[in-house]
C-alpha cells in the first residue's frame, strides 16, 4: 500500500483552520474538509496549498533531536552532520536516532527512509492533484505560474527521491488505491533521468528568469535549469555506471554523455546572466569576513537560485522561524545546545593566503578571509566577546563549559563554534519565540559555478574549470591559482559550499562516502588548546573516544531502503542488502 495514507480532503482541513481570516469562506462546506473546487478556485487557499511545496523542501535549520526512545521518531537532521565537516556538542544526541544513523543502525535508518519517503511522495500527490484540476483555475495568469511551480516540484521531489533510493515509482497522476488499485515498477536510472528533465524543461517554459521583489522566493527558470543540470551531474558519476540493475544506474557507461548534457545546461544557465555573485568590497581580514557572511544572512540576494524562505520576524511559535542562532551560539553568547560545531578535520580545509605558510604555534593567521567568515576559534570576537575555548591550569575557558544552569545545556566537543549563517545582531534570551529568520539556501550561483568546473575537468577542459574556480576565489579575495587539479577543485567546493548539503552529497556522487562517513577511516578531530606559564599549546585529538559511538558508513547505505510496506504492495525489488526490521 502507498506510503501517503490521507486523502486530498484531509489534507486541506489544516489549511481550513489556519485561514482564519475568510469568515464566510468555508460557510458551505463540511466541517472536516474543503471540495477540490475551493482550492482550485479560491486565490489564499490555492497559495496555501502550493506553499506546502516550498515549505518541505528541507527541514532547514530545525535541530529536534530527541534522546528519549518513544521521541526518536520525531528527529529531524541536518544533513551536514553526518560529514566529517560538522559534529554536535550534546552528548545525549549520539543516544538519539542521529547517533543510530551515525552508527549504521539498520532499524533507526529504515524508519529515517520511510519518512522521507513519505515526505516526498506526500508532496508529489499534492502536485499531481493540482495538475490534474489546473484547468479549473480562472486566473490564466496565475495559472501558468502555479503550473510551472508544480512541474519544477514534481522533478524536485523526484530528484530527491531519486539521490537516496535509486529509481523510485514515477506517478503522474493523483493516486488512490482505496478506489483505484495500480501499482507501478521501479523506473530505471535513464527512465529517472528523462522524467526529472522534461519537467525541469516544462517549468523553464512557464517559469520567468526572475520574479518581482513582492514574489521573491519562487521558483524561476534559472531553479528549473538548476534542477536539469544537478541530474545530469548526478547521472554522471562513475558509481552509477555499469550497474547489474538499471534502478541502481545504468548498465553501461554513461558518464561522459551525461557530462557532456551537464555542460549544455550549466552554460545556459550562466549566460541568462539573472543572477551574479556577491561582492565584497573591503581591504581587511575583518571586513572581508564580514561581507563574506552576510551573503549567508541576505534572503534571496543577488546569488541566490533556490532559498527555503523563514519567517521575517522569525517567530519560531506561530510562524516559519527557526532557532539557529541560539542552537549555534557559544555559551558565553547564551548558546544552550552547540548543534553545529565545525570538525578540525573542516578547519585543515583552509589553505593560507599568498605568500604565508602555516605556523603550529599561531594556527589561525593568515587563513583563506572564508575560515574567519565560517568558524568561529579561540581568540575570535563574537557577539563583541572573545571566545575562549582554552584550558589554563586545568580550568576550562568559558566557551568549554555549558551555558546556565539548562539540562539541555552543551558546549562545544571539538574547540569550534560555527560563524557561517549565525547573525550575531540577533537576539537571544528566554523568550524563543522570536528566534532566527535567516532562509535555508538550497541552491546558489556559487555552487553552479563549482558545479560546471567539475563538469569542464572531467571533460578535460582544464581551462574553463580554472576560470570557475579562480572566479570564486577572487570573489573571497583570495589568490588566483595557477593551474587546477581535481583535489583544488574539491577543497574549493569544501571551502566555499561548507556546511550546506551539497558536501554530503558530494560523498555520494564521488563514491567516497565509505571513506568520509567512517570513524575509523576518517575519525573526527578536535583542538585542544591549553595555557600554561603564559604558553599556549594547540593539539589535534580524535573526538571518537568512545568505539560503540564510532561513526559507521556501509555500502548498501548508498541506496536507502524503500518502505516494505510499498515493496510488498508493488511487488518490486528492495535495494541491495535491507533486510526487514
Amino acid at each position: 500500500m502507498f506510503s501517503f495514507k490521507y486523502k486530498f480532503y484531509t489534507a486541506l482541513a489544516t489549511i481550513a483552520i489556519s485561514l482564519t481570516a475568510c469568515d464566510n469562506l468555508f460557510d458551505d462546506a463540511p466541517n472536516d474538509k474543503i471540495s477540490d473546487n475551493k482550492v482550485w478556485q479560491n486565490n489564499q487557499l490555492l497559495d496555501e496549498y502550493v506553499n506546502g511545496w516550498y515549505r518541505n523542501m528541507s527541514d532547514g535549520f530545525k535541530t529536534l533531536v530527541p534522546s528519549n526512545a518513544l521521541l526518536k521518531g520525531m528527529s529531524r537532521y541536518y544533513m551536514p552532520w553526518f560529514t566529517d565537516q560538522l559534529s554536535v556538542g550534546k552528548a545525549d544526541w549520539l543516544n538519539a536516532g542521529y547517533g543510530d544513523i551515525l552508527q549504521g543502525n539498520q532499524e533507526t535508518i529504515t524508519n529515517w527512509a520511510k519518512s522521507l519517503w513519505t515526505k516526498d511522495y506526500s508532496q508529489l500527490q499534492y502536485i499531481n492533484s493540482f495538475l490534474a484540476n489546473a484547468d479549473k483555475v480562472t486566473n490564466a495568469e496565475r495559472r501558468k505560474r502555479i503550473e510551472g511551480e508544480a512541474h519544477f516540484f514534481r522533478g524536485y521531489y523526484y530528484y530527491m527521491l531519486w539521490r537516496q533510493f535509486g529509481g523510485v515509482l514515477l506517478i503522474d497522476h493523483p493516486f488512490d488505491p482505496l478506489n483505484h488499485p495500480e501499482q507501478f515498477p521501479r523506473a530505471s536510472y535513464r527512465q529517472m533521468v528523462d522524467f526529472i528533465v522534461a519537467e525541469a524543461d516544462k517549468a523553464a517554459e512557464s517559469l520567468p528568469e526572475k520574479h518581482e521583489k513582492t514574489q521573491a522566493g519562487r521558483v524561476t527558470k534559472v531553479a528549473a535549469l538548476m534542477l536539469k543540470a544537478k541530474t545530469y551531474l548526478w547521472a554522471s558519476s562513475p558509481v552509477y555506471q555499469n550497474k547489474t540493475q538499471e534502478y541502481l544506474g545504468f548498465k553501461d557507461d554513461q558518464s561522459k554523455a551525461m557530462l557532456q548534457k551537464a555542460k549544455q545546461v550549466y552554460e545556459q544557465l550562466l549566460a541568462l546572466n539573472a543572477v551574479s555573485l556577491v561582492p565584497i568590497d573591503a581591504n581587511t581580514e575583518e571586513d572581508i569576513a564580514k561581507a563574506y557572511r552576510k551573503i549567508f544572512l541576505t534572503k534571496n540576494s543577488q546569488e541566490s537560485i533556490l532559498e527555503l524562505q523563514h519567517a521575517d520576524d522569525g517567530n519560531y511559535a506561530t510562524n516559519f522561524g527557526h532557532k539557529l542562532d541560539r542552537d549555534a551560539a557559544p555559551p558565553s553568547a547564551t548558546g544552550t545546545v552547540a548543534a553545529y560545531t565545525p570538525t578540525q578535520n573542516h578547519v585543515d580545509e583552509y589553505g593560507m593566503r599568498a605568500g604565508a605558510t602555516y605556523d603550529r604555534a599561531n594556527p589561525y593567521a593568515n587563513r583563506d578571509y572564508r575560515f574567519y567568515a565560517n568558524i568561529v576559534y579561540n581568540g575570535a570576537m563574537f557577539r563583541g566577546k572573545k571566545i575562549d575555548v582554552a584550558t589554563t591550569d586545568g580550568k576550562k575557558g568559558v566557551d568549554l563549559k555549558p551555558y546556565g544552569t539548562s539540562e539541555s545545556a552543551a558546549a562545544t566537543r571539538t574547540g569550534y563554534y560555527l560563524g557561517k549563517f549565525v547573525d550575531e545582531d540577533q537576539t537571544i534570551d528566554y523568550n524563543d519565540t522570536y528566534a532566527s529568520k535567516q532562509n535555508y539556501i538550497i541552491w546558489r550561483l556559487a555552487e553552479a559555478m563549482l558545479d560546471y568546473a567539475e563538469v569542464c575537468y572531467r571533460l578535460g577542459d582544464e581551462g574553463t574549470a580554472l576560470k570557475m574556480v579562480n572566479a570564486i576565489r577572487q570573489r573571497a579575495h583570495m589568490d588566483q591559482h595557477s593551474h587546477i587539479t581535481w583535489q583544488r577543485i574539491v577543497n574549493e567546493r569544501r571551502v566555499e559550499l561548507a556546511f550546506e548539503e551539497t558536501t554530503y552529497w558530494d560523498l555520494f556522487r564521488w563514491g567516497i562516502a565509505e571513506e568520509r562517513l567512517n570513524g575509523k577511516q576518517t575519525p573526527l578531530k578536535k583542538m585542544v588548546i591549553t595555557v600554561k606559564g603564559g604558553k599556549t599549546k594547540y593539539k589535534v585529538e580524535n573526538c571518537n573516544r568512545f568505539p560503540g559511538r564510532v561513526r559507521k558508513f556501509q555500502s548498501m547505505q548508498y541506496y536507502l531502503p524503500i518502505p516494505w510496506s510499498e515493496i510488498k504492495y508493488h511487488h518490486i525489488a528492495q535495494n541491495p542488502e535491507w533486510s526487514e526490521v
